[in-house]
């Protein structure tokens, strides 16, 4: 199985080299890279160009966002499975692709998942916040749940099926594709119990209070468009995020 893993960038000069030489380390041989850059004015371009190897696709031109940005790499992805790479983000162990691979050779699982660990900025070892995602249910997913968005990986058929990113949200669209993914779609999905993924602290839904207010009006309507929940579902996706900061 070919494994396409997206990553969409714009101006991330200092992190990009490091999440390409993540994919670039995985012991799992058919990989291919999609890099999406959004015309970035910073050199990330001529970064992202020497680092890059005979695996590696390069896109770059002014997108719509993140959202938008992370359509066209599925859309010029080959891969029988589509897995993304944040261009903050690095994989937590060079097995990480091998292990889902093997995730992925039982024919009716359609979406793979782990968990995920926010770390510092300045140091990648110093642990923030750790998402254990744990197993997914219908309940669940009805009070908040969702798994890592960067720590998930589907069938290319599944984008088929239930649809990309929706660009009329601007930060949850990753909410509402997994809401409309797990809920309607009812997929089948195998949870692998091991941090897959590490991603740097200071994502854009959290930048300011403004941010998070938007962020919490887009997973309320999220929620209510795909027919999950409410304000109680959004509460208890809100409440659970506290435990998260309890790092052992």
């Amino acid at each position: 199985m070919k494994i396409s893993l997206i990553t969409a960038v714009y101006n991330r000069h200092s992190t990009i080299q490091e999440s390409i030489r993540s994919v670039q380390s995985q012991s799992y041989p058919d990989v291919e890279h999609v890099v999406v850059d959004g015309a970035s004015s910073d050199g990330t371009v001529k970064v992202i160009k020497a680092a890059s190897n005979e695996k590696t696709v390069v896109i770059s031109e002014r997108d719509d966002g993140i959202y938008d940005a992370l359509n066209k790499g599925i859309a010029h992805a080959s891969g029988n499975l589509i897995g993304l790479m944040h261009s903050d983000d690095f994989f937590a162990h060079n097995d990480v692709l091998q292990r889902v691979s093997e995730a992925f050779s039982d024919h009716s699982i359609d979406a793979v998942y782990g968990d995920l660990q926010y770390v510092a900025q300045d140091d990648t070892s110093r642990v923030i916040r750790h998402w254990n995602a744990g197993e997914f249910s219908p309940l669940k997913l009805s009070r908040g749940w969702m798994p890592p968005h960067p720590a998930l990986f589907l069938r290319s058929n599944v984008f088929d099926k239930h649809g990309v990113y929706d660009t009329s949200y601007r930060i949850a669209a990753d909410y509402d594709a997994i809401l409309r993914w797990f809920g309607k779609g009812k997929i089948k999905a195998h949870y692998i119990p091991e941090v897959l993924v590490k991603m740097r602290v200071g994502g854009e839904s959290n930048k300011s209070l403004r941010k998070i207010l938007q962020k919490s009006r887009e997973d309320y309507r999220a929620l209510r468009s795909n027919d999950i929940g409410g304000v109680g579902a959004l509460a208890w996706k809100n409440a659970s995020k506290i435990r998260q900061f309890i790092v052992k």
